[in-house]
C-alpha cells in the first residue's frame, strides 16, 4: 500500500540533499577565490576563454579579451576553473 508520508519523507530528504549541495560548492567557489583570485564557472569559461585542450585536472586557454594563451586548473564536480596561469 503507498504511503503519501513516504512520498513526502523522501522528498523533504532530496531537498535537504540538494540544498547542502548547493552550500558545499558556494563554500568551495569561495575558498578557491580566497586562494586563486578569480574562479568561474563552465559558462563563464566560456564568456572569457576558448578552450584549445585539457588533460585533467587543467585545460589550455585563450583568453578572448586579447588573445593571451595559458592554462587553468579546474574542480570536476562542482566544475569550477581557477588558477590561471599565461604560458
Amino acid at each position: 500500500m503507498y504511503d503519501g508520508m513516504d512520498r513526502k519523507d523522501n522528498h523533504s530528504n532530496r531537498n535537504a540533499r540538494i540544498r547542502s549541495y548547493i552550500m558545499e560548492e558556494k563554500q568551495l567557489k569561495e575558498q578557491l577565490e580566497q586562494t586563486y583570485g578569480t574562479v568561474w564557472n563552465t559558462k563563464e569559461l566560456q564568456e572569457n576563454f576558448e578552450v584549445i585542450g585539457f588533460q585533467a585536472p587543467y585545460v589550455v586557454v585563450k583568453r578572448k579579451s586579447d588573445g593571451v594563451l595559458g592554462s587553468l586548473e579546474f574542480t570536476h564536480m562542482p566544475r569550477f576553473y581557477f588558477n590561471f596561469k599565461r604560458d
